[in-house]
């Protein structure tokens, strides 16, 4: 894997090169165009603003700092771009609402003209989109990521998808020029998670694939156990994030070796 330490790309030697790229770190003062709520447990919120004109989010995973008012010290949390329209000046922020703090309570009470500090993101990791196969794997918060990356796909990609939610009614509408094959998991009582068991019975595909989850705290470490060590897929193709961690705040973590 490659690694640009600047604004500028590392050089592609192959079309399956991973790259890292930083960027101007920058704040940005942005304000609420619109609200959709996409389900009873997700919450959109376009931002727009002219500091979006040198915006950039090269990967699909990235991830920005939402600054919000607080008692003193303001409250910062990471939250995946899943949209930037630059023609447009507009950034789609997904909000998962799965827990009571600043960030759900303030995308539930947005309104079209209210600010919102914006800032990144620091970099980008680029995952190519010429994978013969892309597995995606999360729970609701990593739905807007694996969104983002469905709609990157090309026609030729294949995407085998695993995402855990609530029940029905947290299913989204998800869309892809790949073929999707989307298995939805319904959590159930007394059941940490149902991602485990099904990443595990997963089978890969012949061709070169690429697997990405995201997930709590103390699943992510399981997930990567799966497609590592009982699937056997090269480590360097696989991406595990921790988004959040039960019982803390702003809890956001890549898992290494």
């Amino acid at each position: 894997m490659t690694q640009a330490m600047s604004g500028a790309e590392a050089p592609i030697t192959t079309p399956l090169d991973i790259r890292r790229v930083r960027h101007d770190l920058k704040r940005r003062m942005l304000r609420v165009l619109r609200t959709l709520r996409l389900s009873p447990a997700m919450q959109r919120v376009t931002l727009t603003g002219e500091a979006l004109g040198d915006f950039t989010s090269l990967g699909f995973d990235d991830h920005v700092k939402l600054i919000f008012p607080g008692d003193g010290a303001p409250v910062m949390r990471d939250y995946t771009p899943r949209r930037h329209d630059p023609a447009a000046l507009e950034l789609d922020i997904d909000f998962a609402l799965h827990e009571a703090g600043p960030a759900t309570a303030w995308a539930l009470g947005a309104q079209p003209g209210d600010v919102l500090e914006v800032g990144g993101p620091k970099g980008s990791f680029i995952v190519p989109t010429a994978f013969d196969w892309h597995l995606l794997a999360g729970d609701a918060t990593a739905l807007p990521a694996i969104g983002r990356r469905l709609e990157e796909l090309p026609p030729e990609a294949r995407a085998f998808v695993f995402v855990e939610v609530g029940g029905p009614a947290e299913e989204i509408d998800l869309k892809s020029r790949a073929t999707l094959h989307l298995t939805w998991l319904h959590r159930a009582p007394q059941v940490p998670s149902r991602l485990e068991p099904a990443l595990a019975g997963f089978v890969p595909p012949a061709g070169e694939g690429y697997a990405w989850a995201a997930c709590e705290a103390q699943i992510a470490p399981r997930l990567r156990q799966v497609l590592v060590g009982d699937l056997s897929l090269r480590r360097d193709r696989v991406r595990v994030s921790a988004y959040w961690k039960s019982g803390a705040a702003g809890f956001h973590d890549v898992l290494a070796d």
